[in-house]
């Protein structure tokens, strides 16, 4: 069959694909043994790829004992009907995209327009993990990545806090007669509750700030005045930077660019070696100063800041977040594959809105306004 016969995928899926993650130091493996345990009972036989487990601490026999089919190459993987991934494709994987491939995986389309282009020009049907989005505003498969990310950031910002990794030379809680680290947090969504949480539990002083007042109440009754709140504007960010030792950047738009919150000139307001970490920098960074680095380099220096933007974070912890990410993905994963992705997106609005491109079309509406192009009905699209 000719690329140009080839039909969207619309019917049910038969064979899944995991092939072997290839982005830098990205350990994570988009699907556990469980999972293919599961994938398997519906009839749907699953194709890894050797050694795409084995960041996680996860063997190729495991995957044999479930019931998955090990292959020897990324071609074999991204063969199958449908491909489940941890990240966006990587140019040198553009080659295996096309247009009867339904992909599942986080794209972040508004961040890295390339792929975008890619998955438009080989008209596949992709589905974005961050856009999957319940009736409620809930991000349901973007949370667990969140709270990691979330819970990661103290921990990074503590270490690159140490003098001899370029900081401030501080300890997070400070030592008896000594003060803590002033922790300032961008945005009180998954990402920023947690990250707030974990550096009050390593004892510092901790400032949570976001528009959303309710979510402020709702972060003083759990945490009774151990996380101090501060409503959002230009002034009180002002202030807060300046006098941080450690930034930790949390906003986010879902599907679109995360707004950026941080000028420049607030980031020459800091103390000298003090910390950023922009845990939004994969989609596009809430800090007007960061760019995307990675686990082998991890920060760099700009105006005496030490800033860190790795855009894979929960990769530094790929077994724990290989399990929180299957255990999210794991029903949405099935119910496109068991009734293909059109029959899934009119059965669950929340499929629909994870339907990011379809033949050729951009087919959410926030990714659409981003990349500056139209957006189609994902029903109308996969119909």
């Amino acid at each position: 069959m000719t690329s140009a016969e080839r039909p969207i995928r619309t019917a049910a899926i038969t064979t899944v694909g995991v092939p072997k993650e290839v982005k830098t130091a990205e350990h994570r493996v988009a699907m556990t043994p469980d999972g293919v345990r599961e994938l398997e009972r519906n009839g749907i036989n699953v194709y890894v790829e050797a050694g795409a487990g084995e960041g996680a601490s996860i063997s190729d026999a495991d995957y044999v004992a479930a019931g998955a089919d090990i292959v020897p190459t990324a071609a074999d993987a991204w063969s199958q009907q449908m491909v489940v991934k941890v990240k966006e494709p990587k140019p040198e994987e553009f080659q295996f995209l096309r247009d009867d491939l339904v992909l599942f995986t986080y794209l972040h389309l508004a961040a890295y327009p390339a792929v975008a282009q890619a998955l438009i020009d080989a008209k596949t049907t992709s589905l974005a993990y961050e856009t999957v989005q319940l009736a409620n505003g809930a991000l349901p498969l973007l949370a667990p990545m969140s709270e990691v990310a979330g819970r990661l950031a103290p921990q990074m910002g503590a270490h690159f806090l140490e003098r001899h990794n370029g900081g401030r030379g501080m300890l997070m809680g400070g030592a008896p007669g000594v003060r803590p680290a002033k922790v300032v947090v961008l945005g009180a969504g998954n990402v920023g509750w947690n990250a707030a949480w974990i550096a009050a539990g390593m004892e510092a002083e901790v400032v949570l700030i976001d528009k959303n007042l309710d979510r402020l109440r709702w972060v003083d009754q759990i945490h009774r005045g151990r996380i101090m709140t501060l409503a959002s504007n230009r002034g009180a960010i002002e202030r807060s930077v300046a006098d941080a030792d450690l930034v930790i950047g949390a906003v986010l738009v879902a599907g679109g660019r995360a707004p950026v919150v941080v000028s420049e000139d607030m980031v020459r307001s800091m103390k000298q070696r003090a910390v950023i970490v922009d845990v939004a920098v994969d989609q596009g960074g809430c800090i007007e100063t960061i760019r995307e680095t990675t686990h082998d380099e991890p920060v760099y220096e700009l105006h005496g800041v030490v800033h860190y933007a790795v855009g894979n974070m929960p990769g530094a912890v790929p077994h724990t977040s290989t399990y929180a990410l299957t255990n999210a993905t794991l029903p949405y994963l099935q119910d496109v594959a068991v009734h293909g992705p059109a029959a899934a997106a009119r059965k669950d609005p929340a499929i629909a809105f994870g339907v990011n491109t379809v033949g050729g079309a951009v087919t959410n509406e926030p990714v659409a306004e981003f990349l500056g192009c139209d957006s189609v009905d994902p029903l109308d699209a996969l119909s």
